[in-house]
């Protein structure tokens, strides 16, 4: 069974940069698409990014784009958003999320392995 955990989350005011972190246990990842979503109070589930574990190729969300970046280190099993030029609309649970098989998709129903989420909050 995989396992992920997110770390990094906190307050950050508008402009600044979180990177958030997602470690993963239980697998070791080869062909499977990894990715963030997140969600805001009220709000549905909405995707962030995702990329191919194998080769690093990413999608991102139209709102994220050229402000977000995705990356992972496969010796610690572990990817990470990095997140610049915040902004409060930016405020959400982030989750990370994973998938068996290596397929793109902006569906949170595409994901099989979900981390338990980290509050990111941007204060105006």
């Amino acid at each position: 069974q995989v396992q992920l955990v997110e770390s990094g989350g906190g307050l950050v005011q508008a402009g600044g940069s979180l990177r958030l972190s997602c470690a993963a246990s239980g697998r070791t990842f080869v062909n499977v698409v990894v990715g963030w979503f997140r969600q805001a109070p009220g709000k549905e589930r909405e995707f962030v990014a995702s990329m191919n574990w194998s080769d690093g190729a990413a999608n991102f969300a139209d709102a994220v784009k050229g402000r977000f970046t995705i990356s992972r280190d496969n010796a610690k099993n572990t990817m990470y958003l990095q997140m610049n030029s915040l902004k409060p609309e930016d405020t959400a649970v982030y989750y990370c999320v994973a998938n068996q098989i290596a397929l793109h998709t902006t569906s949170p129903n595409g994901y099989h392995y979900w981390g338990q989420g980290t509050q990111v909050t941007v204060s105006s």
